[in-house]
């Protein structure tokens, strides 16, 4: 039988694909009373994942999915370009830099070819691909579990690795970025990893189109007091423009 953790994840799964769910064939499904799978719906209801209904719940709209990569690719590219464009203007020759695992990072890489002795940490299979053609970049790879679905790498192990260095800056990807809730993503080990990642970088950058702003997502990464600058576009919403600089957040957008 599957732990809470785990089944909830799979709820997850099924309302990505169907949309809505229903007790008493999850109940079967799961093998767990529908006493059991209620209590589920009541804790995704709480943490926004979905809305209640009669006999079952409905995938909230505004809940991050966790998509596979290539299809991530396709949202917004040209927007997101442009934000890579820009995160890669605050690289200078000689950083350490972690590139997070996601669909915009992953665009990153190509706009440091000119930089010279870099030292780039990343989980992800794709970036350290790319980066291993630059003669004067050092990249090093976390190891780990692979999620297959967005080439990247998590858990304890790659938790560990990360611990043993102290890097200038972090660009990092996330799904949903939500004034109460923070920034969040949809898997509890990438999770894990990119809040290691905040610790170990002196400077956290998230790079993120404006479709994430009011959206949130299974897992916590940070609280917007743990990240200095944000680099997006032009259709972030107002109140979360103003209230980052009231933070102290550094706002960049990427196509002014």
């Amino acid at each position: 039988m599957l732990d809470n953790l785990r089944r909830r994840e799979q709820i997850i799964d099924l309302l990505c694909d169907q949309g809505s769910v229903r007790v008493e064939p999850l109940s079967v499904h799961f093998g767990v009373s529908s006493v059991t799978i209620r209590n589920d719906l009541r804790y995704l209801e709480q943490k926004g994942c979905v809305m209640r209904s009669y006999g079952g719940a409905v995938l909230n709209q505004h809940f991050a999915l966790d998509r596979p990569l290539q299809d991530k690719d396709r949202l917004n590219r040209d927007v997101k370009t442009r934000i890579a464009e820009k995160a890669a203007s605050f690289v200078k020759d000689g950083d350490t830099l972690i590139l997070d695992s996601g669909s915009t990072t992953t665009l990153i890489p190509p706009m440091l070819k000119n930089r010279r002795d870099l030292v780039v940490m990343t989980n992800a299979l794709n970036i350290a691909w790319e980066l291993a053609n630059f003669e004067r970049v050092d990249v090093m790879i976390l190891g780990g579990n692979v999620r297959q679905s967005v080439y990247s790498l998590y858990g304890p192990s790659a938790e560990h690795q990360l611990r043993q260095y102290r890097f200038d800056k972090l660009f990092l990807g996330v799904d949903g970025f939500c004034l109460e809730a923070g920034i969040t993503t949809p898997h509890p080990g990438e999770a894990h990893l990119n809040q290691v990642m905040c610790e170990v970088a002196q400077e956290v950058t998230v790079v993120a189109d404006s479709s994430k702003f009011g959206r949130k997502s299974f897992c916590m990464i940070s609280e917007i007091s743990g990240i200095d600058r944000v680099i997006t576009d032009s259709g972030i919403p107002e109140n979360y423009h103003r209230t980052l600089i009231q933070l102290g957040v550094d706002v960049v957008i990427a196509d002014e």
